[in-house]
This record gives structure tokens, C-alpha cells and sequence, in this order.
């Protein structure tokens, strides 16, 4: 099953615009709050500036990036742990998300009215961060009851289960979020039978408006400060101007369009490979022939399973792989140069693949 990035934030913040940025599905963007009760579902293309630099060496008919897939979910509004709203879908939805890219409103819009009156990127965070930590509590609660229960009635082997909710309600109730807490193994198999909404990882995107695209603006400086104690990536995007931009169909445009912010790439770019990385995903490539092509992979895959992503059959009759680091091709030119160098290696089964790898496999059905 494909791992999926859930696209969150209050209703009005602009992660609808965001989400069609670099999504191959466009949803219908909206000024009013809760005018969609269901999530978008898209793929995005990793934007990998090596595939490029591979398919200048080794020339191919199509070129095939890496893809990440996507989910924009509804906005959400304050009370949305009680059903306000679309509450209950919005909360539901997130439980079914790997990692978070959480989009907080850091521009000013009459047109766009902000449902708590004015903009607070920091406050909006907490709400949402509130009603998410109330939902976590309400499932720990619950399954404590249980083991609490049979705990003290000696099934000592409940122990551990015991220890990590009473840990996290702790937490919550502090109003903390789980991912920041340090995790054992016990931790995390309570954290994965509840799918507990914030433990997940997270990443922040701060939507400003176009003259803020490059260095974010006073709402953005405000929020980068309040979370720059957590364990994660925030970045600035001008939301509307990239969509806006993305539409151009003639490149040279969107390049001079680019320029004209002060960019030398769409920042969604940064987006989709911050959200490639927080979800532990690297890229191999295949190279030569009909395609070049990078293929998404869990990190700490071994070379058979990575075959297996390719098509089953080269799982299943899996023999060796050759194998070269993307490093060497890029100083060596070619796979002859690497193979004269002894820069390709035959690999096993158990050979671990490595971010940026070029694969050749060897196979037998």
C-alpha cells in the first residue's frame, strides 16, 4: 500500500490551492468555510534534480520521476472533536495518513474571511493541534479503562501497554503532542493499534502571499519562531501565486514568472522532497532503454524487495543486482567508465539499498 501525505489546516488557510500546486487532480478551491465535506486524492511527482542530470548522460524516450501520494483534506474549525463542522471526516481521514503537511494562513485576504476573525498563525496551529490532542485523549482514555482493568486483576502482561498509555495521556493532557515524546518499542505498538493523530510526523507549510514568497513575512517569522523546538521542517510558499503559475503552460513563462518572486523553483518542489523524506522514503533509479525512471522505496528495503516495485517477477526470480552509486555515474559519465573503474558491484538479496542507487537487475522466472 502506498504511503499517503495528508494535507491539513483550518478551513480558509489555502491548502486546497496548495494541494493543486502539485497534484495531477484538481479540487475546486472555495471562500467559504466547510464547502467540501470529503478529501481530494492526487499524486504528486518528487521533483529529483538527479534523474535530470542522469538522463543527460544516458538518453532515454520518456523520463519518469518518483511519486508521492496526496490527500487534501477538508479544513477543519475549532470544535471539530465534537463534530462542528465536518469534524468527525476531517478526523477520520487524518487517522489514515502516514505524515501531516500542515498548513497554517500567514496572508491577508478580505475576500477570504478567517473563521476566528483575524490572522494568528500560532493560535491557528494550537486549535488544530487541541483538537486533535482531544481526540488522541478520548481513544486513550478508553483503552486504559480496558487495560487499566485487566491489569489489576494480574495480567502482568498488560505492563507495558499500561506504562506507554499512562505516558501518553500524561502528555496529552498537558497539551503536548505524542511525537514528541521519546518512544520504545512497547510506545510504539500502542501508537500504531490506535493510530493516534499526533504522533504523526509533521512538516509546516507557512501559505504567504506573493511579495512574502521569498523571505515570509511577519505572520510566517511569528510562527517559525513558536515551533523552532520541534523535530521539523517548515517552509514558506505562496500558495496562490503558485497555482497561479502552474497553469502557465509554456515553461520559459513559468521560469520568468519564477524569477519574477525571487525563485529558482516552485517552492511546492521543496515541498513534495521534504515530504518524500519525512515519510522515509528514498529513490533508485533505472536508466537506459525506453526510460529513465526513479521508483519509490521504504529506506532499509533490501534489493529484492526493491526489485519487487519494479514488477513481482524480478522479486520472485531475483538472482544479483548490479549497482552503481549515482555519485560515480555523475564523475564517471557512463556505466562502462563505473564498470572499467570497479565502481558497479553485484549485489545480493540482503544488499540494502541506498538513496540514489542505479540499479540493473538480474533475474530468472
Amino acid at each position: 500500500m502506498a504511503l499517503k501525505a495528508g494535507i491539513i489546516g483550518l478551513t480558509n488557510s489555502g491548502k486546497t490551492t496548495i494541494f493543486n500546486c502539485i497534484s495531477n487532480t484538481k479540487a475546486e478551491a472555495s471562500n467559504f468555510a466547510f464547502s467540501t465535506n470529503k478529501s481530494n486524492f492526487g499524486t504528486a511527482q518528487v521533483a529529483d534534480p538527479r534523474l535530470y542530470e542522469l538522463d543527460k548522460l544516458i538518453k532515454a524516450e520518456k523520463v519518469i520521476p518518483a511519486t508521492l501520494e496526496l490527500v487534501d483534506i477538508p479544513g477543519l474549525a475549532k470544535g471539530a472533536s465534537q463534530g462542528e463542522g465536518i469534524g468527525n471526516t476531517f478526523l477520520n481521514d487524518v487517522r489514515n495518513m502516514d505524515a501531516l503537511i500542515h498548513v497554517v494562513r500567514c496572508f491577508d485576504d478580505p475576500q477570504l474571511p478567517h473563521m476566528e476573525g483575524s490572522i494568528d498563525p500560532v493560535r491557528d496551529k494550537e486549535i488544530l493541534d487541541f483538537e486533535l490532542q482531544v481526540k488522541d485523549l478520548d481513544q486513550i482514555d478508553k483503552k486504559l479503562q480496558k487495560v487499566e482493568k485487566a491489569f489489576k486483576t494480574g495480567d502482568k502482561t498488560l505492563k507495558p501497554a499500561f506504562d506507554s498509555l499512562t505516558k501518553f495521556k500524561a502528555q496529552l493532557e498537558e497539551l503536548k503532542n505524542v511525537r514528541d515524546l521519546e518512544w520504545d518499542k512497547n510506545d510504539e505498538e500502542v501508537i500504531q493499534e490506535l493510530c493516534l493523530l499526533t504522533a504523526k510526523p509533521v512538516m509546516y507549510i507557512c501559505n504567504v502571499d506573493e511579495s512574502s514568497a521569498v523571505e515570509g513575512n511577519d505572520y510566517a517569522k511569528a510562527f517559525i519562531s513558536a515551533v523552532e523546538k520541534e523535530e521539523t521542517e517548515t517552509l514558506i510558499i505562496a500558495g496562490k501565486s503558485e497555482a497561479e503559475i502552474s497553469e502557465l503552460e509554456d515553461e520559459n513563462d513559468r521560469v520568468e514568472f519564477l524569477s519574477d518572486l525571487g525563485l529558482t523553483e516552485p517552492g511546492v518542489h521543496r515541498m513534495t522532497r521534504s515530504a518524500y523524506k519525512m515519510l522515509n522514503l528514498v529513490s533508485f533509479f533505472t536508466v537506459g532503454g525506453k526510460e529513465n525512471r526513479a521508483w519509490s522505496i521504504r529506506k532499509g528495503l533490501n534489493a529484492q524487495q526493491a526489485a519487487g516495485t519494479i514488477h513481482s517477477d524480478l522479486e520472485r526470480g531475483f538472482i544479483r543486482a548490479e549497482v552503481i552509486s549515482y555519485d560515480d555515474m555523475i564523475e564517471l559519465k557512463s556505466e562502462a567508465a563505473c564498470k572499467d573503474k570497479g565502481k558497479m558491484r553485484l549485489e545480493g538479496k540482503t544488499y540494502i539499498v541506498q538513496d540514489g542507487d542505479i540499479l540493473h537487475v538480474r533475474f530468472n522466472v
